[in-house]
């Protein structure tokens, strides 16, 4: 009951100063929030840097929300988690490694892959924006070239001209004219074909390893012994005696070339 008190109590001080602060808004150009144990300053100071800045963090905080998503449209990351993906159903095994390993190497690669194009952004786009020597509208056309010049290398015409179809749009005279809307979907639709067929080249080995073992048993007359049992540890042994993984992650960021 004192919890739930507590509670109602801070949900009124919030409401109410959310009120005040409403009310007040046509008194002055910025105002102050004070609650126990927070203060928060909206003065503008000289010349309004301190809304300036209040801008950039809620900008920064807006990128930081819609990074996850773009990381997965935009970036090499479905290529290589997928074919991670494939990798462990070829292994037979559904929880090994576990997902927040692939997802974490998948990460990396990914960063080390687009490592050019993000030091394009820094410096074209985050640095001279965070000094304000560019606009908002600069800064982001600047971060979108590196991401859009990747992305057209690995696009395919023939997504590219699928969803030109779809959305009923013009054919461009040149790439540069083609809208982000839809040369990233083109891109992802490349990205996970690309993905496949280096995934049943990955897969078609270990298949075989299961048909040698499954006729072994069925001649022998074992047909009650799973044949999973015995191909998982030679698929294994087989995959960290070639060092599978050096080959996997060779071919995956040789494949962006």
């Amino acid at each position: 009951m004192a919890s739930l008190l507590t509670r109602t109590r801070l949900i009124s001080l919030v409401s109410t100063t959310a009120i005040s602060m409403l009310l007040g808004a046509g008194d002055s150009a910025a105002a102050d929030l004070s609650m126990p144990g927070l203060s928060i300053d909206f003065a503008d100071g000289q010349g309004g840097e301190g809304i300036s800045t209040a801008i950039k963090v809620l900008l920064g905080l807006t990128v930081l929300s819609v990074a996850p998503a773009l990381l997965i449209m935009m970036t090499s990351f479905i290529r290589i988690i997928v074919v991670l993906s494939i990798l462990r159903h070829a292994l037979s095994m559904q929880q090994t490694p576990p997902n927040a390993v692939l997802v974490g190497l998948a990460m990396f690669l990914t960063f080390f892959n687009m490592m050019p194009a993000f030091q394009s952004i820094q410096q074209n786009a985050m640095t001279p924006f965070l000094e304000d020597r560019i606009d908002s509208d600069a800064a982001f056309e600047s971060a979108m070239s590196p991401l859009r010049d990747f992305m057209i290398r690995q696009t395919r015409e023939e997504d590219l001209e699928l969803m030109l179809e779809v959305s009923n749009s013009p054919m461009p005279d040149t790439v540069d004219d083609v809208s982000s809307a839809s040369l990233i979907p083109a891109f992802m639709l490349s990205e996970l074909k690309m993905a496949f067929q280096i995934g049943f080249v990955i897969f078609l080995p270990f298949v075989l390893i299961d048909i040698v073992v499954a006729s072994i048993l069925m001649s022998m007359g074992m047909l009650m012994v799973p044949p999973m049992m015995l191909s998982l540890p030679i698929k294994i042994l087989m995959f960290v005696l070639i060092d599978g993984w050096n080959l996997v992650v060779r071919s995956l960021l040789g494949s962006f070339v």
